[in-house]
């Protein structure tokens, strides 16, 4: 069932619905953008707390909406659901292989037809976005109340700014999720990692000697927000995703300057290039991991023009050791790619990406073994899977032990392996953001075998049985629990 007024038109429409649920909290005396928001966030994200309007920003010109993904109940709401296995449902569905049969079956394929049809983007000629312009010498990114989150920050950052280019040769759309640092009242520097797509659209544009468009959209719609953090293969639009999520089309306009489209009810619109070859010091940074990172040469977007809507809400999130609000986007990317990677590892009961693990870190999956080795195989194609390559501690458990239950794959983790025979040592990719790998961009991975072991993998003991108690004397127990007294 989607939440009340879903699908949403703009963030504004959504603060107002996180409101009516008491999920909403207004601050309305001055607060600091530079450290104290932060530590307001940090505070309140830490405690469960509610999605956060700061009304009076010392910086800036405009309120901050902040923490709106904090809590998988926030993160569903924003996406229309009651429960994100929802959506995950509704993609394994679509998923199915099986031809129809009878009249219900040709209505349930056509019923999946349309959902199909809802996802195109659709073009409008005006738009929310642009009812303010600032052009050329009239630009000033110190409108935006952009955040400085901890003390040993390069500067003032943006964080939640949804980045689109398109490729220089083909004209495929890419939508990223990437801090931008205010270089100046009209530079950003772009820290898109390696690994992503909006990085080979720009190593494209440099090999030809041209420029690369940019157009950047601050507070979008939930939907459109979470979809820019979506691990989609390259040649999923994130729009026909969000329009999947939507059940309806997003609304999208041409920017004034680049050859871009824009979402429509963004409430800021940066527009702009890069240079070939031009690079700038990056960072420090103090990202999701809990560490700083480094100092790094990054392109360079120059702002040609900014639009926004009348008195437009700035979006940003806050990075750091987790818990902190991104844990509800990476749930959310758990439970709704869960069927997507069943289909591609049948192998898979479940899967569990820990918010301590800062979601690419560690992996827990069940299975349903069957033959010997299964688990290691299972391993080796999660290492293969798009985005989850980057995983660099893979735990594999049977399909009887709870992924979401920590006590439960701990105690497996613990007691069913014999470490000089279940552990697979490996190498290969790991996020451009991971400090622990000697070199960067790759490390070394593991895989723990935690299932119960086959004569046939060299296991000749016998497996012992796990103890449970009776269902009798569970149930006499139940029935006569209030006698107890206890």
């Amino acid at each position: 069932m989607a939440a009340p007024g879903f699908p949403y038109t703009d963030l504004k429409d959504f603060l107002a619905a996180l409101e009516r649920a008491g999920e909403l909290r207004r601050v309305s005396v001055p607060v600091d953008p530079t450290l104290e928001i932060s530590e307001v966030v940090t505070r309140t994200v830490r405690a469960d707390g509610p999605a956060l309007l700061f009304e009076r920003p010392t910086r800036g010109e405009m309120p901050v909406a902040i923490n709106l993904f904090g809590t998988e109940k926030r993160t569903a709401m924003a996406l229309g659901v009651e429960s994100l296995d929802e959506i995950g449902n509704r993609i394994g569905e679509m998923l199915k292989p099986e031809l129809p049969v009878g009249f219900s079956g040709m209505m349930g394929g056509l019923g999946k037809v349309m959902q199909l049809k809802s996802m195109p983007p659709k073009k409008v000629k005006t738009a929310p976005c642009q009812q303010v312009v600032y052009r050329g010498d009239d630009v000033d990114l110190n409108k935006l109340p952009g955040l400085q989150v901890w003390p040993g920050d390069g500067g003032i950052f943006h964080n939640f700014g949804l980045t689109h280019t398109k490729h220089p040769e083909t004209g495929k759309r890419n939508l990223g999720l990437y801090r931008l640092q205010q270089h100046s009242h009209n530079t950003l520097g772009m820290h898109w990692q390696i690994h992503k797509n909006s990085t080979a659209h720009h190593a494209v544009a440099e090999r030809l000697g041209q420029r690369l468009p940019v157009a950047i959209a601050i507070g979008c719609d939930p939907v459109v927000s979470y979809a820019s953090s979506a691990p989609l293969p390259a040649d999923i639009d994130e729009y026909l995703f969000a329009g999947f999520l939507r059940g309806e089309r997003v609304e999208m306009v041409d920017c004034l300057t680049v050859p871009l489209q824009v979402p429509a009810h963004a409430q800021v619109v940066l527009e702009g290039y890069l240079e070939p070859g031009e690079r700038l010091p990056e960072g420090p940074f103090g990202d999701h991991t809990g560490f700083y990172t480094p100092v790094e040469p990054f392109p360079v977007l120059h702002v040609e023009a900014m639009t926004m809507q009348r008195d437009p809400v700035y979006h940003s999130i806050v990075t750091s050791k987790p818990p902190q609000e991104d844990h509800g986007l990476g749930k959310a990317t758990e439970r709704i790619f869960a069927p997507l990677l069943r289909f591609l590892i049948p192998d898979i009961v479940d899967y569990n990406l820990p918010a301590a693990g800062v979601f690419h870190n560690c992996a827990i999956v069940s299975i349903r073994k069957r033959y010997p080795k299964h688990a290691q195989k299972v391993m080796n194609a999660i290492w293969g899977a798009h985005m989850m390559s980057l995983t660099k501690l893979i735990v594999i458990v049977d399909e009887d032990c709870d992924v979401h239950d920590y006590h439960e794959v701990a105690f497996r983790a613990f007691g069913n392996v014999d470490y000089a025979r279940d552990l697979l040592l490996t190498e290969g990719p790991v996020d451009h953001l991971d400090h622990s790998s000697y070199q960067q961009f790759w490390g070394g991975k593991a895989g723990i075998d935690a299932t119960r072991k086959l004569p046939e993998e060299g296991y000749h003991r016998g497996w012992p049985e796990e103890m449970t108690m009776s269902a009798e004397v569970v149930s006499l127990v139940d029935k006569r629990w209030k006698e107890y007294g206890l």
